[in-house]
């Protein structure tokens, strides 16, 4: 096979001088078709050479534009290139090796945009979350500035997100602290959580939803007023219940109700002394308690109606005994009578006219306790008048000394009796001062059994004035009887006295009367029943005892 040579311009110029010299063609024609041959290939030259140096002017605005991208991922992650050079080569080995360089920065780029991306993300989500929705634009700008992507630039962002992220836990603490504190108050109340905690927000009445729990601003502020309202609703719910509990105390004392029944409301009446945060029972402050307790009111307001009679009648009654027990004067059957007939008018509050009684029970109680120790007093005065009593009768007794049962027993009362009897007068004046200072103070009349104790002690002092005055002529008298028997017996001598037979009592050789005069105001007073009518030898008694005449005595009392 031959070997085809190649074609070449001087080869086809030859071949076109044969054609021409076949045609037949003259100088002229040849030398113009040579011309524009010429022509043709200089055009053919110059577009090459413009197409090659268009083409160098590409390759050095693609190292120029290199450059300038180079310089500015350069600038934008941060990276000095200063020394950068393009090298000794041609212009495609500089392209070439720019062109790799420029992929590895771009790398370099497309990997921060990433991180950039997620930083940005993820405080785009939080703003969000902590603006609430439709609201994060306003907080951060979710394009990224492709001009600083520099490592400040991406701590500053991640600062930023390290900040918002505190933020939302924080956030979260409190949405869950409020969710705690409206459950609390849910149970105290027997309100519905979760519908409560849901109208606020979808994201809150699902347990499961963790920190996907909504922690926008909106929310925290609903979540604030619906513990505003919870705690108000509360606090108001006690109040009720603790007033309705002291409605209930008040008519279960007023009725006396018993403790079995008073008992089933001891959950309510446990809250009159508790506070605000004390109140933490299940259910303690549900509206089925406060309707329970108000159910319990009414029914007790009936019978409280029905029974207001009784128990006014029956204060009456207490203020009656309170009275006689301290001897003061009450008209209790004027009294009923006045009670029934406003009762029976039906003009005045059965509540009203209890309380009135109750108060008049107090003001008896008080004034009772101020009488006591005046009436301690009055009961010794009283003693020792009857004991006085007691003594004149026993003196009187003309066998008080005889030997019998009981006589030992009668001797010593007798003993103290005068004893007690010596300070009646003392006792009197202290009695006496005792009344003047209460009534002094209090601008009233000390009655006694319906009389003034003053008026009684007086009306006393002067009876025993009038009886010491008759038992000091008594002694008088009785003393010149005396004189007058010693007289006539100094004249006509003394009378034989008839001896009694045996076997019969002898009075009159027994103990000698002995008479000692009640005492009176000042002191004791001693007068002799009789005198010695025996003379001469007599047998005496084992159990004689001598007195001392009275005339001494019968003379210093005068």
């Amino acid at each position: 096979m031959e070997t085809v040579p190649p074609t070449t311009c001087g080869s086809l110029l030859r071949e076109l001088q044969i054609i021409w010299d076949e045609i037949g063609e003259n100088d002229s024609e040849r030398d113009k078709m040579l011309l524009q041959l010429e022509q043709e290939c200089l055009d053919i030259y110059r577009r090459k050479v413009e197409r090659t140096r268009k083409y160098k002017a590409d390759l050095l605005q693609q190292l120029a534009e290199a450059e300038t991208e180079i310089a500015g991922i350069a600038s934008a992650l941060g990276e000095g290139f200063s020394s950068f050079s393009r090298g000794r080569g041609t212009l495609k080995e500089q392209v070439g090796a720019i062109k790799l360089i420029l992929e590895e920065l771009r790398s370099k780029k497309r990997e921060k945009l990433k991180e950039f991306s997620e930083v940005q993300s993820q405080i785009v989500s939080l703003c969000s979350e902590i603006a609430g929705n439709g609201q994060s634009k306003s907080y951060v700008d979710p394009e990224i500035n492709e001009r600083d992507l520099t490592a400040k630039k991406l701590g500053e962002l991640k600062l930023h997100l390290q900040e918002l992220q505190t933020e939302k836990h924080l956030r979260l603490q409190r949405v869950n602290s409020n969710i705690s504190l409206i459950h609390e108050l849910s149970v105290v109340m027997s309100v519905d959580f979760l519908k409560t905690v849901s109208e606020v927000h979808p994201s809150l009445g699902d347990p499961k939803s963790g920190p996907s729990r909504c922690i926008s601003n909106d929310t925290l502020a609903k979540l604030t007023g619906v513990i505003h309202s919870l705690k108000q609703s509360k606090q108001e719910r006690l109040q009720k219940l603790k007033d309705l509990a002291k409605k209930l105390t008040d008519l279960w004392n007023l009725m006396d109700a018993p403790a079995d029944e008073r008992r089933r409301f001891d959950h309510v009446t446990r809250l009159m002394s508790s506070s605000v945060d004390e109140v933490s029972g299940k259910g303690c402050l549900g509206l089925d308690i406060i309707e329970q307790v108000e159910v319990e009111v009414e029914r007790l307001n009936i019978l409280k109606t029905s029974k207001m009679r009784e128990l006014i009648f029956k204060r009456q009654t207490e203020l009656e005994e309170i009275y006689r027990g301290v001897h003061m004067d009450i008209d209790g059957d004027a009294a009923r009578k006045t009670l029934t007939s406003l009762i029976d008018s039906g003009t005045v509050n059965l509540s009203d006219l209890l309380s009135s009684m109750d108060d008049q029970v107090t003001e008896a109680k008080e004034q009772a306790l101020s009488r006591k120790d005046i009436l301690d007093k009055v009961e010794k005065w009283q003693f020792a008048l009857q004991e006085e009593k007691w003594l004149d009768d026993y003196e009187r007794d003309d066998k008080r000394y005889n030997a019998g049962r009981g006589a030992h027993k009668n001797l010593k009362r007798a003993e103290k009796g005068r004893v007690l009897v010596t300070k009646l007068p003392s006792m009197v004046e202290n009695l006496a001062a005792k009344v003047k200072a209460w009534e002094s103070e209090r601008g009233i009349t000390f009655s006694y059994e319906k009389l003034p104790l003053l008026h009684t002690l007086e009306k006393d002092a002067k009876l025993r004035l009038e009886r010491e005055e008759d038992k000091r002529k008594s002694r008088e008298q009785k003393r010149l009887q005396e004189q007058l028997a010693s007289e006539q017996e100094a004249l006509y001598g003394s009378k034989p006295i008839a001896k009694k037979p045996l076997g019969q009592n002898n009075t009159l050789l027994g103990t000698p009367g002995r008479r000692i005069g009640t005492p009176g105001r000042y002191g004791f007073s001693g007068s002799k029943d009789r005198r010695e009518s025996v003379r001469g030898p007599n047998v005496i008694p084992v159990n004689y005892v001598a007195l001392p005449k009275d005339d001494s005595a019968s003379k210093g009392a005068a």
